[in-house]
């Protein structure tokens, strides 16, 4: 228990640390430049500490539950036992791996809708829009989106195949989708991309990229275990901007066909 004790105070000094410049900057700000006290000074020094406190607590939770998890169901899912393939072969048959692809699209779908980022900007996004954006149609397809990005993210990684491709591919796929979107969601899509790669997603994602390249043989985990969270970030755009544009499609026919 005291050496416990003793990790949590370190690592909560260091976690002080590192929120410290932030801290100067705001305050500095404040009271240099905007010239006013503090409001809530009570308040704010409360609240910090709340922030430190979660902040340690979830590195402590990924260093403890989601790092070894991500790991761990890699290594099981690229067994030779599981895979039902021959434990002295060299090469192992991209399709062998079905329930890597199918755990990376489950586990992809299922972050992204638990992501409060998410949440965030799917209720902001339907309340400024007054409803024409669906928090839930946005958020469903946002999960789309990066359980299909994981899932051909690990595809690439037991094929071995350059990264460049798969990216310079979608990208060129949303300048196309940009081009014919409506208006409305094209910057509510891009953003999409970026809040679907934080607290929940990125530390799965990272350990399931790591240990996947670590359990298949031939892939280096340095070169071919990052790049995932790329994925996770593209292909939500194009999942949403392919719903506005669909949305759009079906409003246009709901109109032409009534009398």
């Amino acid at each position: 228990m005291i050496d416990w004790l003793m990790h949590f105070a370190l690592k909560l000094l260091e976690t002080c640390r590192d929120i410290l410049p932030i801290v100067g900057i705001i305050i500095g700000f404040q009271l240099l430049v905007i010239r006013k006290p503090l409001p809530h000074p009570r308040k704010t020094i409360i609240g910090f500490f709340y922030v430190l406190l979660g902040i340690v607590f979830f590195l402590e939770g990924l260093e403890l539950a989601l790092f070894p998890l991500g790991n761990l169901m890699a290594s099981q899912l690229t067994t030779p036992e599981f895979l039902g393939v021959n434990p002295v072969a060299q090469a192992v048959s991209w399709q062998s791996y079905g329930w890597v692809y199918i755990f990376a699209a489950s586990i992809g779908f299922a972050t992204a809708l638990a992501e409060p980022s998410l949440l965030a900007v799917a209720l902001k996004a339907e309340q400024i829009s007054g409803g024409t954006i669906k928090a839930w149609g946005l958020r469903i397809s946002v999960a789309i989106g990066v359980g299909f990005g994981l899932a051909l993210g690990t595809f690439r990684i037991v094929t071995g195949s350059e990264l460049y491709l798969y990216i310079i591919g979608g990208y060129i796929i949303v300048m196309i989708q940009t081009r014919f979107a409506p208006k409305l969601i094209i910057g509510l899509a891009y953003d999409s991309g970026a809040v679907t790669t934080s607290m929940v997603t990125v530390p799965l994602v990272t350990a399931l990229g790591l240990g996947l390249a670590s359990a298949v043989p031939g892939r280096n985990p340095l070169l071919d275990g990052f790049g995932l969270i790329a994925f996770a970030c593209l292909f939500p755009i194009i999942a949403v901007l392919g719903y506005a544009q669909i949305a759009q499609w079906l409003s246009k026919s709901s109109l032409l066909s009534k009398p």
